[in-house]
């Protein structure tokens, strides 16, 4: 299991990011976390040029994971310690990000069962909403 580092230099100084490099993760981040006052999370990352589709504009597959991750983020509180799986998540794809661009993820949970969190967020851009989405974590102890 990662462990979590807080950037202490740079643009995403005072931020969390998983501290692995060899995972899914790591390849296609680093994504950053920070909670902000009112007790919400916000994720964030800078978008790279391996972010890109051919096009030239964010692949949709970079903004599904990054919604995947920050989904887990939105529902730390209500994980309770425990680990847990996406059984689902939808997404509407609005805009496209570009290469520089400060990619942001907010959402909120709108319901937390025994073991099953619903949530919903969108990421943004500045102004503009890239992508909305909405998902279902099944919670779970680890067995062993």
């Amino acid at each position: 299991m990662p462990g979590i580092v807080v950037e202490t230099e740079g643009e995403f100084a005072g931020w969390r990011r998983f501290d692995t490099t060899d995972t899914f993760d790591a390849l296609i981040g680093p994504f950053y976390f920070k909670q902000m006052e009112d007790g919400s999370t916000r994720g964030a990352f800078r978008a790279q040029q391996k972010h890109m589709n051919m096009g030239g504009r964010m692949h949709g597959g970079c903004l599904m994971t990054f919604a995947d991750i920050a989904l887990f983020q939105i529902a730390y509180q209500e994980m309770e310690g425990m680990r847990g799986v996406t059984v689902q998540l939808d997404s509407t794809f609005v805009d496209a990000g570009r290469v520089g661009d400060l990619i942001e993820a907010s959402g909120q949970v709108v319901r937390a069962g025994g073991s099953l969190i619903f949530a919903r967020g969108q990421i943004t851009c500045e102004d503009r909403t890239l992508l909305t989405f909405s998902g279902i974590i099944k919670k779970f102890r680890p067995k062993g």
